[in-house]
Formats: C-alpha cells, sequence, structure tokens
C-alpha cells in the first residue's frame, strides 16, 4: 500500500494525534492536488464539478458509468484509513485491471467527495449532499467552521463557486454504479473483506445552553445561572436514552468564554444519536431533548435544539450488494452505524459499498487499523467488483 504511506505525512495533528484533515483547507488541498497528479498520471481524465468533488475518468464520461472512490477528510484526530483507503484502493484497482489488460466496456471513474465526515462545517457528506439536493447552496454557503469561515468562502478561495452548487442531476443521471470501499469501522467483520446492507439512521443535533455569564470566586452558588449544569445532564441523558442498539454520543461541547474562573454564559454540544429506524432515532433523540430542557429550567436557563443533519435508514441495492458477493465469492454482508457518501448515493443511483475488515475496531481515532494483507485483498476485490460491472 505505497500510496497510502504517501500521505502519511499529510495532516498530521500533533496536539490530538491522528489526522486532521477538513474540507477546502490546506491541508485537504494538498490531497487533492496528490489525486490528481496520481490520476494524470495513469492517464485518467480529471475533471471538478461545481460542487468541488473530483472525478477522474477512464475512457470518456457519458450515461452508465461505474463509480467507486471515497474521500480524503478527515474527522479532527481521526485515523489514517477512514476515506484514503478508498480513494487509494480505487486507483489500485485501476492499476491492477490494467495489468490484466481490461479495457471497460462502460465508462469508469474515481471519485473523491469533498467534506464527507463534517469536520470543519458540521455537516456530513456536503459533497455528495449538495450534488443530490439534500442540502441547499444557500445553507451550505451559510455553514461556518470554528475560526469563522463560511464554507461558501472556503469554496471561493479553492477555486468554485457557491452561487453554482446544488443538485446536479447530469452527473446523478451518469452514474449506473456506485461502488466504495472503506474500511470497517467497527468488529463486525471477520473476514478480510465483506459487502454493507445497510446504513442506520443518524443525525447530529445542536444545543445551545444559555445563561448568566459571572465570576467564579464572587458569585454564590444559589445566585448562578450556569449553563454548564444542565450541559452536562444532557451528557449524562444521551448515555441514558441509548439503548437496545441505539447509539447517542455527545463528542464536541464549547462553553463561552471559556475562561477557567469564568461561569459560563452559554454552552454549545452536538449530539450525534443513530438507531435501526427513524421512529428510535427520534425517540432518542426527543428523550434527550426533554431531560436538556428540563435541566434548564431547574438551573433557570434556556436550551435552543437544531437539526444539523439527518438521513434516514439505508438500505443498500439487494441486487447489487448479493451480486457483487456473489462475484467475489460469497463474503459476507453486515449492516453499519457510519455514514458514507455511498449512503447518500443510495437514494438515487444503484449503490454498494466494500469493507475492509479492522481488527481493532477502533476508528474516527489515531489507532484506527487494517493489515496489508487486508487492504490488497480489497483491492483485488474492487478490482473484481469493477471489472464485474464494467465488462
Amino acid at each position: 500500500m505505497t500510496s497510502l504511506a504517501d500521505l502519511a505525512d499529510v495532516g498530521r495533528d500533533a496536539r490530538r494525534g491522528g489526522y486532521s484533515r477538513h474540507g477546502f483547507d490546506r491541508v485537504e488541498l494538498e490531497l487533492r492536488e496528490w489525486f490528481t497528479a496520481e490520476a494524470t498520471a495513469r492517464g485518467l481524465d480529471v475533471r471538478a464539478d461545481r460542487n468541488g468533488n473530483l472525478w477522474a475518468w477512464w475512457g470518456r464520461p457519458g450515461p452508465g458509468a461505474v463509480v467507486t472512490g471515497s474521500h480524503l477528510d478527515s474527522v479532527p484526530g481521526g485515523g489514517a484509513f477512514d476515506g484514503p483507503l478508498g480513494v487509494v484502493s480505487a486507483l489500485q484497482a485501476v492499476d491492477l485491471l490494467r495489468s490484466r489488460g481490461f479495457r471497460p466496456a462502460r465508462p469508469l471513474a474515481v471519485a473523491v467527495f469533498v467534506e464527507e465526515e463534517g469536520g470543519r462545517f458540521g455537516v456530513a457528506c456536503l459533497g455528495t449532499r449538495l450534488m443530490t439536493g439534500a442540502i441547499t447552496p444557500e445553507r451550505a454557503a451559510a455553514l461556518v467552521d470554528a475560526d469563522g469561515v463560511g464554507f461558501g468562502d472556503a469554496a471561493r478561495a479553492a477555486g468554485f463557486d457557491p452561487s453554482a452548487m446544488g443538485r446536479d442531476d447530469a452527473a446523478l443521471t451518469s452514474i449506473g454504479a456506485f461502488v466504495e470501499l472503506h474500511v470497517e469501522q467497527g468488529r463486525g467483520l471477520t473476514a478480510p473483506v465483506g459487502v454493507a446492507s445497510s446504513i442506520l439512521a443518524h443525525g447530529r443535533w445542536r444545543f445551545t445552553f444559555t445563561g448568566e455569564g459571572n465570576h467564579a470566586g464572587a458569585t454564590l452558588v444559589e445566585d448562578r445561572r450556569d449553563p454548564v449544569l444542565p450541559a452536562s445532564a444532557t451528557v449524562l441523558a444521551a448515555r441514558a436514552a441509548a439503548r437496545g442498539g441505539a447509539r447517542a454520543t455527545v463528542g464536541r461541547i464549547v462553553p463561552n468564554p471559556g475562561g477557567t474562573n469564568v461561569i459560563a454564559s452559554s454552552v454549545d454540544l452536538w449530539l450525534d444519536a443513530r438507531a435501526s429506524d427513524d421512529a428510535t432515532t427520534r425517540a432518542v433523540v426527543a428523550e434527550v431533548v426533554e431531560a436538556a430542557e428540563r435541566a434548564a429550567a431547574d438551573e433557570g436557563c434556556e436550551v435552543r435544539v437544531t437539526e444539523e443533519s439527518y438521513g434516514d435508514t439505508v438500505h443498500f441495492d439487494a441486487g447489487l450488494r448479493d451480486e457483487l458477493s456473489a462475484v467475489l465469492g460469497g463474503v459476507p454482508a453486515l449492516p453499519t452505524g457510519a455514514g458514507h457518501d455511498a449512503g447518500v448515493l443510495a437514494g438515487h443511483v444503484p449503490t454498494a459499498m466494500l469493507f475492509v475488515r479492522n481488527p481493532t475496531g477502533v476508528s474516527h481515532a489515531p489507532e484506527e487499523f487494517a493489515e496489508d494483507a487486508d487492504c490488497a485483498a480489497g483491492v483485488v476485490a474492487l478490482a473484481a467488483a469493477l471489472e464485474h460491472l464494467a465488462g
């Protein structure tokens, strides 16, 4: 996996460990340049669409295309495999097919989608959400990062026109099938390679607690309206609401102004909730919201809840899933709790996912891992899938 090793020093995060690579930031732009150079060296025709996604074409673009690929961005302090493995494996699958003398009968492309993790602007899969119309260009342009930079400004600085972004029917109708390879992000896969059956319903909600900022030493406890207390109660409520296979996580809390000797005036926290179906996911969120409102009232604070993104349960195309499983010798099918660009595209085009085994079961962290032999098996499997679909 020499191509994956080429990226080992790009975007390392000295504070968090792992990698921090986010949509249209300096590191992600460097990775996009790397991809363009690698694809061009293979004779692929690299084009950017108006939503910031990259497409490297083997043959002339046209209807019925077989598309593979993934993303190059990461969560803050993420692992080395989530995203880049799918891109590197796609390029190496092209190499493997060419070494066999294969020529695609249908157009074939390797895609790189922008801001899949939402690590910079808060909404995951922005490139595919824009392309499918799941988010409006106006709402996307208004998203801001932690430094106050808007997505529209970042896109413009990267050479894209935010006003031209939005649903791209031409791109969607050109895709005959999309296959995304990804490292498995749990402990569900015991074979080297598997296929995805479904993705849990999931979303992100922002809770903003407002109280009264004051002096930590001069303000009696009974005189306080401290938003940190209801925020803390919400974290515990999220854990309590995650029952029966549901997931509820608070991974980010931001107090304002954030001083050690200051009672915060407001606190923002983000809830990630996931479950097997829409009704269960919504019930989990409703339980957490009720607990947050109760805790805020007890402390004399207010709370505002905003849904930032949501995706219903995804069931991948069963025919394509079974077809690829058979081509690969009957590899296992498994559900996943992780969101992917493939999940966004699944409602519009026939879509499948291949997973490469993760022996640690750890993802979105520096310890994320896959064995070289399993990564190589993933390349072979992806090449077989592409050969079957595009041959």
